[in-house]
């Protein structure tokens, strides 16, 4: 299966959230520079904590902030979301290359979703200089992505550098 042979018709940002979520999404956008962003996705957060949109848009605050915990624990959440939605095991350590060829075809963008955001993980993890649990992540990703489609190789071999050092 090619990972980027797929009919994104369903995208997570595709996905409606309602008037007063999308409305603090865009106040934390224009509030970033101020440094007043966290409040508004917060308060988006607490009504709508199942909401991708709002999930990758703290995960990305997070991030920018620095504040790597905080963006790990986001992701997390996320891709336990998406893990539910794609009834794949909860734990990723078992997730087979059969769990994504059976996927539905009209899935596949949900599926590149699930790996990019364990790549997400594996990344903040190695960040955070948790390298074996990063390695882990990345070696399950190199092995059920063999074209490397998600971009996980060099991720792998920079964590293994880090450890021999």
């Amino acid at each position: 299966m090619d990972l980027l042979d797929f009919d994104p018709n369903e995208l997570y940002f595709q996905q409606e959230d309602s008037e007063e979520v999308q409305q603090l999404i865009l106040k934390a956008g224009g509030a970033y520079e101020s440094g007043a962003a966290e409040l508004p996705l917060l308060q988006a957060f607490v009504r709508s904590p199942e909401s991708l949109n709002v999930l990758v848009a703290l995960n990305r605050f997070y991030y920018y902030q620095h504040r790597l915990s905080e963006a790990l624990l986001i992701s997390e959440k996320a891709l336990r979301i998406i893990t539910a939605r794609l009834q794949f095991p909860e734990d990723w350590q078992t997730l087979q290359l059969n769990h994504i060829s059976n996927a539905p075809k009209d899935q596949l963008s949900w599926v590149r979703l699930y790996l990019f955001t364990l790549k997400s993980i594996g990344f903040l993890k190695m960040r955070l200089y948790e390298m074996e649990p990063s390695k882990a992540i990345f070696e399950k990703l190199v092995a059920l992505d063999r074209e490397d489609r998600i971009g996980a190789r060099a991720l792998l071999e920079l964590v293994n550098q880090k450890i021999q050092e």
